[in-house]
């Protein structure tokens, strides 16, 4: 069966980066919808990066311009590189998936995807 598993994260400056990863075994990444979520204590999941089938991307209005999306099809792995990472960054990160034709939008509600990393932390220190 599909499994998403991350790795990655851990705790860094403002100002400084990161970049997660998310191993996909059971299906190839360029046969399904994907995309990133970060999550804080009693907050909904927040979508920040999607990606279709070809590795096309879009973010969300916090992250556009600070984070990159991407697909390494060799490894069949999922990646997100987060630079100035600023505090408000501070979540655990989540990738997430579904098998589709063809992705559609709203990319960013998490009730469109069904297989789901086990998340990974990143702090970010003032």
């Amino acid at each position: 069966q599909v499994r998403l598993v991350e790795s990655g994260g851990g705790s860094v400056q403002a100002g400084g980066s990161l970049t997660l990863s998310c191993a996909v075994t059971g299906y190839p990444i360029n046969g399904f919808c994907a995309a990133w979520f970060r999550q804080t204590p009693g907050q909904r999941r927040e979508g920040v990066a999607g990606l279709d089938q070809e590795g096309r991307t879009v973010y969300s209005d916090s992250v556009r311009g600070r984070f990159t999306a991407s697909q390494d099809n060799a490894k069949n792995d999922l990646l997100l590189r987060m630079d100035r990472l600023q505090p408000d960054d501070t979540a655990v990160y989540y990738c997430a998936a579904f098998v589709a034709g063809f992705c559609t939008t709203p990319w960013d509600d998490e009730h469109e995807y069904v297989y789901w990393g086990q998340g990974t932390q990143v702090t970010v220190s003032s």
